[in-house]
């Protein structure tokens, strides 16, 4: 059955003609409610859709156009909360579960830090994250559950989102000394990057293909060798939300692992490190065909089975010796 007869893409359709009619995209019943029937659309994976083989024009614009309203939509949402949860007079990090996507938040951020680990020898001392917002969640919940003596540069565009975005750390003691934010373009980022051990790219940094490879080169070009870099996409009906990532869309980088998870959390994780050291110069050249390596996935595995994660979808990359 060709992708553009799938029942769910028909679905998806149809829930794009009614968001793209709405006169406002920020927080309302009416909003909240055909967002949350598009992404329970989208959660299934027990389907063979491919968003990369559509070859209807106008399905493959509409699909363009909705990733492009989602990530407006999450920005209202994120600033909406972000106020809210900002006001209260105590740390307003004890009021974070008001945020409707928190605990996805919880389980996306401890799955990238337990893929991270994986990939890393040390604790990093200093994390870079891309795009993060005026709620910038992965961040809080990396410095509160997970690194808790690492200090977390975050980069926005918005001047606005990083007003709010510090004023959730500000009275709390801990996460006010190590949560940093800088307000720049990230292709005007350039000095300081080659400091980051791991450089996290939001999903909503570049919202189409051309972007967001734009994103990745210039990381590429001042990123230091052996870095890691973290970067979410989307598998599935899922890329009617996010933009995918693919392993050729990271020339200069080794593909260490793509993992598609099967549960409530959207994104699917991809992890990659910066060649240029000494354990990566020799694949840079499978890089640059876009070949998909050998997989090795067996520790990694193990490592997710043993957490009840077998249904998903582990992608992990070895070179060719």
């Amino acid at each position: 059955m060709a992708c553009e007869n799938n029942l769910a893409v028909q679905q998806i359709i149809d829930l794009y003609s009614q968001i793209s009619n709405l006169e406002s995209l920020k927080p309302s019943k009416n909003v909240d409610t055909l967002f949350g029937q598009l992404v329970s659309t989208c959660l299934p994976t027990d389907t063979d859709i491919d968003v990369t083989k559509i070859h209807d024009e106008k399905v493959k614009d509409m699909r363009s156009h909705l990733i492009k309203l989602c990530g407006e939509a999450e920005g209202y949402l994120e600033q909406h909360f972000s106020t809210i949860i900002g006001s209260f007079e105590d740390n307003p990090l004890n009021h974070l579960h008001i945020f409707p996507y928190y605990n996805n938040y919880l389980k996306l951020s401890k799955l990238e830090f337990d893929l991270l680990t994986q990939h890393i020898n040390h604790v990093p001392t200093k994390i870079a994250f891309i795009g993060s917002g005026p709620m910038p969640l992965t961040s809080i919940v990396l410095a509160k559950f997970h690194l808790p003596n690492t200090t977390i540069h975050n980069f926005d565009i918005d001047s606005q989102a990083n007003t709010l975005a510090s004023n959730l750390v500000s009275r709390d003691p801990d996460l006010s000394e190590r949560m940093i934010f800088h307000t720049t373009d990230v292709l005007n980022a350039k000095e300081g990057l080659d400091q980051y051990d791991v450089v996290f790219l939001a999903a909503l940094v570049g919202m189409d293909k051309e972007s967001k490879v734009k994103a990745i080169e210039h990381l590429e070009k001042h990123m230091a060798p052996g870095a890691v870099l973290m970067l979410r996409s989307a598998h599935g009906l899922r890329a009617f939300l996010y933009p995918i990532v693919d392993s050729c869309d990271l020339k200069g980088f080794e593909v260490l692992t793509i993992y598609h998870p099967s549960d409530d959390v959207v994104n699917s994780v991809v992890i990659a490190r910066k060649l240029g050291g000494t354990s990566s110069e020799a694949r840079s050249s499978e890089m640059e065909r876009c070949v998909v390596m050998p997989c090795n996935c067996s520790k990694i595995h193990a490592i997710m089975n043993s957490r009840g994660m077998k249904k998903n979808m582990i992608e992990e990359f070895s070179a060719i010796e």
